[in-house]
């Protein structure tokens, strides 16, 4: 039996937050919906914290998604920046985690090197690739829509394993575990 499942993909942001929901069909993936959430004209963080509380729980009751992917923030010169994409991403999670949705963060050289092999490659070849896989005619005027997009797609590719739990297996007792040979004794 095919198990079908819904992938909601998050790229945070406090100006525009990019979403992208795949559905995949046994190895076959598919477009649900990607798009963006315009934040820039809110003057404050707290309105632009509860435009996005409001906006991911339409997203969720509507696609009932299986898993959500996040892009995790990297580090910046500006700390006053990644505060408040923390913030961001983390009512993100908030509402994945009031709806028991597992999520997983990805880093976006993750993310990249997922999609297009390279983690260093531009927001603009990661759309190009998308587009090749998941056959959507027009490009977003916003590319943060591709870049929610590309955390779903490498949720997929990845199995889930991401920056929660990329530990899982690794670390000396694992090693020793699939190693038995290698105990000191």
């Amino acid at each position: 039996m095919v198990e079908d499942k819904i992938i909601l993909g998050i790229d945070p942001g406090t100006t525009v937050l990019g979403y992208g929901l795949i559905q995949i069909k046994g190895s076959k993936l598919e477009l649900l919906n990607f798009g963006i959430i315009q934040l820039n004209k809110l003057d404050n963080q707290p309105d632009k914290l509860k435009r996005i509380v409001d906006r991911v729980e339409g997203l969720l009751e509507e696609y009932k998604p299986d898993f959500m992917a996040i892009e995790a923030p990297f580090f910046g010169k500006n700390v006053q920046s990644m505060l408040k994409l923390g913030r961001a991403q983390g009512v993100v999670i908030g509402c994945a985690l009031r709806r028991n949705i597992p999520y997983e963060e990805y880093t976006p050289k993750r993310i990249k090197q997922a999609i297009t092999g390279s983690g260093n490659a531009s927001k603009e070849q990661v759309a190009a690739m998308l587009q090749t896989l998941l056959r959507f005619d027009e490009m977003p005027k916003y590319l943060d829509a591709t870049d929610g997009l590309a955390a779903a797609v490498c949720h997929h590719f990845s199995k889930g394993i991401g920056e929660n739990n990329k530990a899982k297996g690794k670390g000396w007792q694992a090693f020793l575990s699939q190693n038995p040979e290698r105990k000191v004794r």
